[in-house]
């Protein structure tokens, strides 16, 4: 089964990611651990933001990088079809600007339903670091969510857009229980395991009381992290996040503010202007500087033309 082991994955992740984002993603492997063909602009318009992540700097000491899409530690098996978004190809672009001495600002340009939680930890404590060193601002331009919202909060400056949604604080796991389905079908599955614990939380049985604890053990621990990375981010209490922050809603652009998970509320291209310190109109195509040929930056060029 070419998709098994991505369905595999999926019932033992845990997750940093809006519910019905999940459910779409689900809905999708099920279709192809099943055999159902789907395209791959099917799949990307199921689970995926627009563009790809690449540093793209827009001139006057100033890069962009993209956050779009689901996001993963690695993408792997979404890579090609919906355009997610990989940590590690995030802190890597983290790394460029932050040893170039000729950005001095890094606008991410956000927009993602969150994703695993593998990774994000880290890659917030990279963006964090950074401060003072460079001005990081996140600009919500559609959705911050869940994981996309933890790297967001170690930004000097969170901006949304007026029509955007921030938040959904909170982490989740799924445990799938086909057992009563295999039954139906007259199948009898049989586990051979050495180990103790090897095969608990497996999707062939009922989720057993000792499994659950450990499982909600895991997510509780990953909870706490996620509210002390925010915490920090923000320079708040953990109990503020815990008790105010939306608690687990993604809010809307005034919702947010008023709960302090935003700063400003602002288009992108206002944002833009404003961090190179000129009007609009004054703005400039040869004002992008190029480090790469991605469509991302030709995108954003045309934005810049488009003054």
């Amino acid at each position: 089964m070419k998709y098994g082991h991505i369905l595999q994955a999926f019932t033992s992740s845990v997750w940093a990611i809006e519910e019905d984002k999940l459910a779409e993603i689900a809905r999708v492997l099920a279709l192809r651990s099943s055999g159902d063909t789907m395209s791959a602009e099917d799949i990307h318009a199921a689970i995926a933001s627009r563009g790809t992540p690449s540093v793209a700097p827009a001139g006057r000491g100033v890069a962009v990088i993209p956050i779009r899409g689901v996001i993963a530690h690695r993408m792997g098996a979404f890579d090609e079809s919906s355009g997610g978004a990989s940590a590690e190809a995030i802190g890597r672009m983290l790394s460029q600007v932050a040893n170039d001495d000729a950005i001095g600002t890094v606008i991410y340009d956000v927009d993602s339903p969150g994703g695993t939680i593998t990774g994000i930890s880290e890659l917030a404590g990279k963006m964090f670091a950074l401060r003072g060193q460079k001005k990081q601002i996140a600009q919500v331009n559609g959705l911050a969510a869940s994981a996309a919202y933890w790297l967001a909060s170690q930004c000097d400056e969170i901006v949304c857009l007026p029509s955007g949604r921030a938040g959904s604080i909170g982490v989740f796991t799924v445990h799938a229980d086909t057992s009563g389905a295999l039954e139906k079908a007259g199948v009898k599955m049989t586990i051979l395991s050495a180990g103790e614990y090897k095969v608990e939380g497996n999707p062939f049985e009922p989720l057993s009381e000792e499994a659950r604890a450990f499982i909600q053990g895991q997510v509780d621990a990953a909870y706490a992290q996620f509210v002390k990375d925010v915490a920090r981010g923000r320079g708040v209490s953990v109990a503020d996040v815990k008790n105010g922050y939306g608690q687990g809603r993604a809010l809307d652009a005034k919702a947010a503010k008023a709960a302090g998970l935003v700063d400003r509320i602002e288009m992108f291209d206002d944002t833009l202007a404003r961090v190179l310190g000129r009007s609009g109109a004054s703005l400039k195509a040869e004002d992008a500087l190029s480090l790469t040929n991605d469509a991302y930056e030709s995108d954003l060029r045309r934005r810049i033309e488009g003054f």
